[in-house]
């Protein structure tokens, strides 16, 4: 299931800032609750299980969709931890975000889900497609004057280089597979590899 709580309760449990501005722990770097500012020493299975949970609660996708790319990245002559970053990024919903058509991926899910995204001139409703290099993203015409998708046009000031964006006519395109340096240095990915190898 997909957790709904509260991104910044989330956060906070986690000590680890899911809108990656850092903006959630700057008050209280703590977990919610009255019990939240105790330091509790976690077992191996309990920090390979927390780091799980950062990275599934950052790209927002539930267990089923999180195993199937791990078993993906697994099969790969990659790096396991490194591939499964890599294509958890290249999800078409968290590309949507990348470009700066959202300002979260929870809303660039949404754009995906109601129809109002093309790629390569096609349109794609499903969150989870996974892009290849070269892919062309695009609002679809009709939604190119929708209020959120300027919103998130204007306050965004930097794009990573893996993608281009073309904020006049709202499109974008995938340059390149990011590499492991670009995405969250905050992740362990070898304890989410620890974690799925003695379970899987």
């Amino acid at each position: 299931m997909r957790n709904f709580d509260s991104t910044w309760k989330r956060s906070r449990r986690l000590n680890f800032s899911l809108s990656e501005t850092g903006n959630e722990l700057k008050k209280r770097a703590y977990a919610p609750g009255q019990h939240g500012q105790e330091k509790k020493k976690l077992s191996e299975y309990g920090r390979q299980l927390i780091e799980k949970q950062k990275l599934r609660d950052l790209y927002g996708v539930n267990e089923k969709q999180f195993v199937r790319l791990f078993r993906i990245a697994s099969a790969s002559n990659e790096i396991t931890g490194s591939a499964f970053m890599v294509l958890l990024e290249s999800r078409l919903d968290n590309i949507v975000y990348r470009l700066g058509f959202a300002t979260t991926r929870k809303q660039a899910r949404q754009l995906v889900n109601h129809g109002h995204i093309l790629v390569n001139g096609k349109k794609i409703d499903i969150p989870s497609y996974i892009l290849k290099v070269g892919d062309k993203i695009a609002l679809r015409e009709k939604s190119k004057d929708l209020a959120i998708v300027k919103a998130a046009l204007e306050s965004i000031t930097t794009t990573p280089a893996y993608v281009k964006v073309d904020k006049e006519k709202k499109e974008g395109s995938f340059e390149r597979l990011p590499e492991r340096s670009e995405l969250s240095q905050e992740i362990n990915e070898s304890l989410i590899v620890e974690y799925y190898n003695k379970r899987l």
